[in-house]
């Protein structure tokens, strides 16, 4: 195993003291609570909290800011952050208008967030949370019951972002985080598997000529493992599960294709070129399109393409400024 690493145990705490000196807009809190912060809050709004096991940076510290989460709470590698460590944000970005928690839908993620969330009730802060399963390819996998959330619950941060800076009370923006939710589908393909620190070993083995269709972003089995195919025929065979799960007839998309973090940004763009086309074809309109590495999963090879349907309110809150530097 070669990484750039110190010592294995001490990687998402140094990770995220880099992350904070590295962006002075933010706090990190110490390595008993993991969690990084907005460093000025805005009193009265709608306070923003996510988070979930290190290794898919930027995802969820490279959100925090202005117009997105107010904080991120880590924990470790692929593991769930622990209830205290979500109440400590919770703390930290009440302002009175009470907290919602966007969650991806994964056993460990939801358990500990619904427990923060209440403690949190009981201390007198208005809390509400908004599960995200957008990932198409299984309805349970080896760390859910019901589908997994994956890239599309960035979308979800940006559209609930947007909303909280509007002013919307902590129902209603729930509610839009909800409409954001229900109309974003996520897939993903995966060429190889990530290599865990401390591990020292890849946690599946693809073969050179192999890949896998509808793999999670923890390394889960997909729904389709064979060989390797070009790349209009693998995205045409991804769209046609995003297709059959929603209909997108003679909508506008927001197109996210995520890498999922050692796949260069040369074949990302080509895997785009593919999708724009496949939409094209179906008479689906591209509103905004983003391409790069959003939610990773460590140094694995890969990307996933997510849609969300828009109509004018989710534009809206789309396009409202963030002062994220890794959303533009």
């Amino acid at each position: 195993m070669k990484k750039f690493i110190n010592k294995p145990e001490n990687v998402v705490t140094e990770m995220l003291e880099g992350f904070a000196a590295a962006h002075p807009n933010v706090i990190y809190s110490g390595k008993d609570t993991e969690v990084i912060y907005r460093r000025q809050m805005d009193p009265g709004k709608v306070g923003l909290v996510s988070g979930g096991g290190a290794g898919h940076e930027p995802a969820h510290a490279g959100y925090v800011g202005r117009g997105m989460l107010d904080a991120a709470v880590s924990g470790n590698v692929f593991a769930s952050p622990s209830p205290d460590r979500i109440l400590y944000a919770l703390h930290k970005v009440d302002t009175g208008a009470g907290v919602l928690l966007i969650v991806k839908n994964y056993s460990g993620d939801v358990m500990n967030f619904q427990m923060a969330g209440e403690l949190a009730r009981r201390e007198g802060i208005s809390v509400e949370s908004v599960i995200v399963r957008d990932d198409v390819a299984v309805e349970d996998s080896t760390y859910t019951t019901g589908r997994r959330g994956i890239a599309g619950t960035v979308f979800v941060h940006k559209i609930s972002g947007g909303a909280a800076m509007k002013g919307k009370d902590l129902l209603e923006v729930k509610k839009i985080a909800e409409k954001a939710a229900t109309n974003v589908r996520s897939m993903g393909m995966a060429l190889s598997g990530c290599t865990l620190p401390g591990v020292g070993q890849k946690g599946f083995q693809l073969g050179e000529d192999e890949l896998e269709l509808g793999m999670g972003i923890h390394g889960e089995p997909g729904i389709y493992h064979g060989k390797i195919t070009d790349v209009q025929n693998l995205v045409g065979k991804l769209m046609g599960y995003l297709m059959k799960d929603l209909d997108y007839t003679k909508s506008e998309t927001a197109v996210m294709v995520n890498g999922l973090g050692g796949t260069p940004l040369m074949e990302l763009y080509i895997v785009f070129w593919e999708v724009k086309k496949y939409l094209e074809g179906a008479g689906i309109g591209i509103y905004k399109a983003y391409v790069g590495n959003y939610m990773t999963s460590l140094e694995m090879a890969g990307c996933s393409v997510s849609l969300l349907k828009l109509d004018e309110e989710l534009k809206t809150y789309l396009d409202m400024d963030t002062e994220v530097s890794i959303w533009k």
